[in-house]
């Protein structure tokens, strides 16, 4: 008897700073479609959803809220669990990233990068927008009618200095380029994975890994001043829900 072949779908998982909207639906249900689609080709589907639920911008939601972070993310995390049921989407598992199975995740392959010499402690300075939970260079940046500095996405920036862990990001270049040669079909449409090699090409810097300026995260092990950032943390729910680091997977066999 031939073994059935596997099919692993996921939609994003959703941030929990506010409830479901129609964008969340759609993007399910198209997740959904695929999945039953894939269950009725006869492929063994497993179809994740769930709900990242970590970060600078929980935290300030929490607090607007008068309820701390665990017992605002257990709300909004639950909304998004009864539109599952609502909408009878046929997902297989709904991760949350502050479960335990998470957490032990992101801190096993935290510990495999540091062996693998992939990360690094150092210092971070730069205009920083807290709604993008990212960095943005000065020449990035615009100034509104209240002198404000703003991003290109319309948040406003305010000057971070911090100490942080970094990801070799820039050692990965060459080697990315070579796999997408040799993986032509790595990703698709064909217009999309021409805009990740451009990307690519157009050089890779190191990439901040960790927050010290809030605690609201999965800690950095050995290190707990630190939390992991969005990268790493919110990332690696698709290796937990595939069974890392305790599993050798059908959905995700090649584990660190």
């Amino acid at each position: 008897m031939t073994a059935k072949k596997s099919y692993y779908i996921t939609t994003p998982i959703y941030y929990v700073n506010d409830k479901p909207h129609l964008g969340h639906t759609y993007t399910t249900i198209s997740c959904d479609v695929l999945a039953r689609f894939k269950r009725l080709d006869g492929y063994n589907v497993r179809f994740m959803t769930g709900t990242d639920e970590h970060g600078l911008k929980v935290k300030q939601s929490a607090e607007k809220a008068g309820v701390t972070p665990q017992a605002f993310t257990d709300t909004v995390s639950q909304n998004f669990r009864d539109l599952c049921g609502l909408m009878n989407f046929s997902n297989d598992d709904f991760i949350r990233t502050t479960e335990e199975r998470h957490i032990k995740a992101c801190q096993h392959l935290w510990n495999v990068l540091v062996e693998k010499g992939e990360i690094y402690l150092d210092k971070y300075a730069g205009w920083y927008a807290v709604r993008d939970e990212a960095y943005y260079a000065e020449d990035e940046l615009t100034t509104n009618a209240a002198g404000k500095k703003i991003a290109p996405s319309g948040a406003e920036v305010e000057w971070m200095e911090e100490e942080s862990y970094f990801f070799r990001l820039s050692a990965w270049q060459d080697k990315l380029l070579d796999f997408y040669a040799a993986n032509p079909s790595f990703c698709m449409p064909d217009t999309r994975f021409n805009e990740v090699k451009s990307f690519v090409r157009g050089g890779l810097k190191d990439l901040s890994v960790s927050r010290t300026t809030f605690d609201w995260g999965v800690p950095v092990p050995g290190n707990d001043k630190h939390v992991m950032y969005v990268w790493i943390d919110a990332l690696t729910n698709y290796l937990t829900v595939a069974g890392y680091p305790n599993d050798v997977s059908e959905f995700w066999p090649e584990y660190f």
